[in-house]
């Protein structure tokens, strides 16, 4: 994937989105173990009860290394038969070599078909779009669905696949089997797509005309995508995203994240009404994008430790520190201090944010 010379602040996800992976974790590790993966990855200080702590992708990217290593299993025990280590290496290889990309998403259901006892994956068409779905193998016998091992399959499937087009692809919708948790706004930090819940099952629907786009990576490109596994397929780095994350890129170009609604709107070629009705339609508002951007340009700053909290504050726009200071209480419950002094945000390769 091109590496962006300018890289966007990455969104953090709330604790509750990572809390349905770490029950899994605490059932298939032991304690003393997960306690250490948790402390290299950053996480071990974090209070994940606390409503207002937040993950860096940094963070979950570590974690995933580190178990899917030590655990021998790349999806981590979130289904009943483990996946062995190199399983990913061999579904790209195999995804590189179809001639096309509907043929590279049917290697991808038919592989993933031969390792899972839990769910089988059917690829099917959906007007002019594709669309892959994943059902239950014993239908007599419905099983709750694990929500954070749904959301990881259907964004392998995006992820590679955007990975073998060489951008990001359009989706025209994602589905998921269970009720819309109360993270739901984490979701379309991920899938650049409508989402919604409650679903007679979970599926991923590719945009239109898409099938017949070419693959071609090459092995250089594979070891490299595998290197920095699961960074470039859980959190793609290209912009074509949710209209929230696009005005997050506007507000990031301008200094001191000073950009107003009228600014904002004419930048995108429409109405401030519109606008506002745009990101109603989102579940989202402008100011909490702005707050949000700040928030984790805060969290970022705060761990790398280069600049002090006056510094932090006044780059992001806040007249004073002790504004400042307000406002993350509010976004975090606790300080910029403490979250400082705690390493809360402790991330693996902070260069890369």
């Amino acid at each position: 994937m091109p590496v962006d010379p300018n890289p966007a602040i990455l969104p953090t996800v709330s604790r509750a989105f990572l809390e349905d992976w770490l029950q899994v974790l605490r059932q298939q590790c032991p304690p003393q173990q997960l306690q250490g993966f948790l402390q290299q990855s950053g996480l071990a200080s974090m209070d994940l009860a606390r409503p207002g702590a937040r993950v860096t992708h940094d963070q979950i990217v570590r974690l995933y290394q580190l178990v899917a290593v030590e655990t021998g299993d790349e999806m981590m025990g979130l289904w009943s038969r483990p996946i062995r280590s190199g399983t990913l290496k061999h579904l790209c290889s195999s995804m590189r070599g179809a001639s096309s990309l509907s043929a590279a998403l049917f290697r991808f259901c038919s592989f993933w078909n031969l390792l899972l006892d839990d769910y089988q994956l059917q690829l099917q068409t959906e007007g002019t779009g594709l669309c892959i779905n994943l059902l239950p193998r014993d239908q007599a016998v419905p099983m709750p669905p694990q929500r954070f091992g749904h959301m990881l399959l259907l964004k392998l499937a995006h992820g590679v696949a955007s990975w073998l087009a060489g951008r990001e692809l359009p989706l025209a919708r994602v589905g998921f089997a269970f009720a819309r948790p109360t993270f739901a706004q984490d979701y379309p930090v991920l899938f650049p797509a409508p989402i919604v819940f409650a679903q007679a099952q979970s599926q991923i629907v590719f945009g239109e005309q898409l099938g017949d786009l070419p693959v071609t990576r090459s092995e250089a490109d594979m070891q490299a995508f595998l290197l920095r596994a699961p960074r470039d397929w859980i959190f793609t780095s290209y912009r074509t995203h949710a209209f929230a994350l696009r005005l997050r890129e506007l507000l990031l170009q301008s200094p001191q994240l000073e950009l107003q609604l009228k600014q904002a709107a004419l930048a995108l070629h429409l109405t401030p009404r519109t606008l506002i009705r745009r990101l109603q339609d989102e579940g989202s508002s402008f100011q909490a994008i702005k707050d949000g951007l700040r928030r984790d340009i805060a969290l970022r700053d705060l761990t790398r430790g280069l600049k002090s909290i006056e510094e932090i504050a006044q780059d992001i726009g806040f007249a004073s520190a002790a504004n400042f200071h307000r406002a993350f209480r509010r976004w975090t419950n606790t300080t910029p201090g403490e979250y400082r002094r705690l390493g809360l945000a402790t991330v693996s390769t902070p260069n890369t944010v």
